[in-house]
């Protein structure tokens, strides 16, 4: 590989992006396990009515400046999604909460890959129950072993 980094540079590159982003997989495992932070769906209200994660709170991102320090302590912190990896409206949020003061991390992958890999979803109506994707999880364990 021409040119390649550092190993020092690399190790502080993929750490670090370790510190702004997290997936579906440790979102879901966090919420299991009843870690404390706020999930927030930053799309708008058509999309949220079509289907969200189970446990999330609405915020559209135009809204995060007026109403999250309201409604969430600048303490607690927060995982932000939108669609998925086509979007960028996570990182929008997420900008937003960290102007805000906020401890802020990005899901990514978004709502896509949470329901691609079986996780809680649900819409106005009721849950939505979907089988998990052989192309984005293993389908026979708990943990893709990543």
């Amino acid at each position: 590989m021409p040119d390649s980094p550092s190993s020092d540079l690399l190790i502080s590159h993929f750490a670090r992006k370790l510190g702004f982003e997290t997936d579906a997989s440790d979102v879901h495992a966090d919420q299991e396990r009843g870690v404390n932070f706020v999930l927030i769906d930053s799309r708008g209200e058509a999309a949220w009515a079509q289907g969200r994660i189970v446990g999330a709170v609405h915020m559209p991102t135009f809204q995060i400046a007026a109403r999250a320090v309201d409604e969430i302590a600048t303490s607690t912190p927060v995982v932000t999604y939108c669609w998925g990896p086509g979007c960028n409206g996570s990182t929008r949020a997420a900008l937003e909460f960290a102007k805000l003061g906020y401890r802020v991390k990005e899901m990514i992958g978004g709502y896509e890959y949470w329901a691609r890999e079986g996780y809680p979803v649900e819409n106005d109506h009721s849950r939505i129950i979907r089988s998990k994707d052989p192309l984005t999880v293993p389908l026979d364990s708990v943990v893709c072993d990543c």
